[in-house]
């Protein structure tokens, strides 16, 4: 059930806390095309969704000017069911799942958007590359060869927490890693700009450390009985 929340209100709220620098997508995983609709009217364009099958009806259904965001696990198999028209895949965590995205992006003859996943918490359940793996998978032959991916920057996931001294040392981390691999990896790479960390109950923090892009759900849309908080 969804609390009674004003959802234009809300986001001028929450943009009224955001740099103009930082992009804010809106979690609109679990909550109806209604919902969204609200959100879309009150001039929000940047949605974010955490299941395929999920975001694909709401594609057809809603605006073709929403910029879709997929901000969850993403199985390799799935690729093809949203690679024709995602503006940015944030979870990339596996050298095979950037090689689909590039064969489907090729099929499509478009350049698929990504983040690289990092992993930065001290949980067990969250995905992404570690240092040693993302810095192997760097040093394989053509990596930076494609021209049907773009790799726009890093992702990470802070621990569940209410300490917010891991939380902060977690988001530095990575934007400490960001900073190393514009430096080196990407000095000549334009679009590697992004920091994706922060959700509704840490974007404050996220931002103070570097990010350009939080994921805000329910500070937006609300809560629901069911499903991970954003």
């Amino acid at each position: 059930m969804i609390q009674a929340m004003d959802t234009a209100s809300n986001l001028r709220e929450i943009r009224s806390d955001i740099p103009s620098h930082v992009t804010l997508v809106a979690v609109s995983k679990t909550h109806p095309v209604e919902e969204i609709l609200k959100a879309y009217e009150a001039g929000h364009r940047v949605f974010g969704e955490n299941k395929v099958q999920e975001l694909v009806p709401k594609f057809d259904q809603l605006p073709k000017d929403i910029k879709w965001h997929f901000i969850g696990h993403l199985q390799t198999n799935k690729v093809k069911y949203i690679a024709s028209f995602i503006h940015l895949i944030h979870s990339v965590d596996s050298p095979g799942l950037l090689r689909e995205i590039d064969k489907y992006g090729r099929r499509y003859s478009r350049k698929v958007n990504v983040l690289l996943q990092i992993y930065i918490a001290k949980e067990e359940t969250k995905f992404g590359f570690d240092e040693k793996e993302l810095f192997a998978m760097f040093q394989t032959p053509n990596f930076l060869c494609s021209d049907n991916v773009r790799i726009c920057g890093l992702m990470g996931m802070a621990t569940n927490t209410d300490d917010a001294s891991i939380i902060r040392a977690e988001f530095r981390s990575l934007k400490e890693l960001f900073t190393r691999l514009k430096e080196s990896v990407f000095s000549d790479n334009e679009y590697f700009k992004e920091i994706s960390m922060g959700m509704s109950s840490d974007y404050a923090l996220a931002i103070e450390e570097g990010s350009t892009m939080v994921r805000v759900g329910s500070k937006i849309f609300g809560e629901r009985d069911y499903g991970e908080k954003a």
